[in-house]
């Protein structure tokens, strides 16, 4: 049975593209949730709502309970994630306003807790492609479909946060092949990847980061304006897409296979 988790920030608090809303309290063996995940239908589609950083956008990146949200999907029986996140744009060709569906990350946070798996268990899991191929297809088809302007890969980095980036580090995560640059994905996609439910991220593009000197540094005002626009434009992605997703035999239900020690 296909049940989507979408996972969204700041412009997702409201579920107003869903119907038959409820909203539960539940509890997990890594703590407390972000937000209390909120159930409904997008269509004759199954979806688990979280907010990633809590209502009001309370909670930063680094202090998000990635393992918490991601258990309690699991728990909920969700098969496939689709995760938006804001992100600034590291190429000149991905400009504010687009979306990107990337394929690649490049880890560079420092604090975050990657795996579920601690103590006596190591779970050696791949992560050669990050990024559920399959899942990703349908939401770039449904964008061409809507006519929305996006990019179809691209590598992000994941930093650390919750300041934004220096121009020395924007132009050295420019070096290092990242296309776009976000807060959120790391440890979100490892942590689906061990859970064994597909996952893919719809990534908006907000603006240029700080490498191109002729702007303005960015500024929260700045995403949050950016966002607003783009959000309607996800959900339209989200509700093209959800019929389309009726896959259940992909690789990235059995990663654990073979990956634990």
């Amino acid at each position: 049975m296909i049940k989507i988790g979408i996972i969204g920030g700041s412009g997702f608090d409201d579920p107003d593209f869903l119907t038959s809303v409820k909203s539960i309290k539940m509890g997990t063996p890594f703590g407390h949730l972000s937000a209390d995940p909120i159930i409904g239908k997008l269509g004759t589609t199954e979806i688990v709502l979280m907010n990633r950083h809590g209502k009001g956008h309370r909670i930063a990146p680094a202090q998000v309970n990635y393992r918490a949200n991601i258990w309690a999907l699991k728990e909920l029986g969700v098969t496939h994630i689709i995760a938006t996140t804001a992100c600034g744009s590291l190429r000149e060709e991905i400009e504010p306003g687009h979306l990107v569906f990337p394929d690649q990350f490049i880890d560079w946070t420092k604090n975050r807790k990657l795996t579920f798996h601690e103590g006596d268990q190591v779970a050696h899991v791949s992560m050669a492609d990050p990024f559920c191929a399959r899942l990703t297809e349908c939401l770039i088809d449904a964008a061409v479909k809507q006519g929305i302007r996006s990019h179809s890969k691209g590598a992000v980095v994941t930093i650390e946060g919750p300041r934004f980036s220096t121009r020395a580090e924007s132009n050295m995560f420019r070096m290092l092949g990242a296309d776009i640059i976000n807060m959120s994905t790391v440890p979100e996609v490892i942590l689906a990847r061990e859970a064994g439910i597909c996952y893919a991220a719809v990534a908006m593009s907000t603006d240029y980061d700080c490498w191109r000197h002729s702007d303005e540094p960015v500024t929260w005002e700045m995403i949050a304006s950016t966002m607003k626009n783009n959000v309607d434009n996800v959900k339209k992605i989200f509700t093209a897409a959800a019929p389309e997703i009726n896959f259940e035999n992909c690789s990235c239900r059995k990663a654990l296979e073979g990956a634990l020690v």
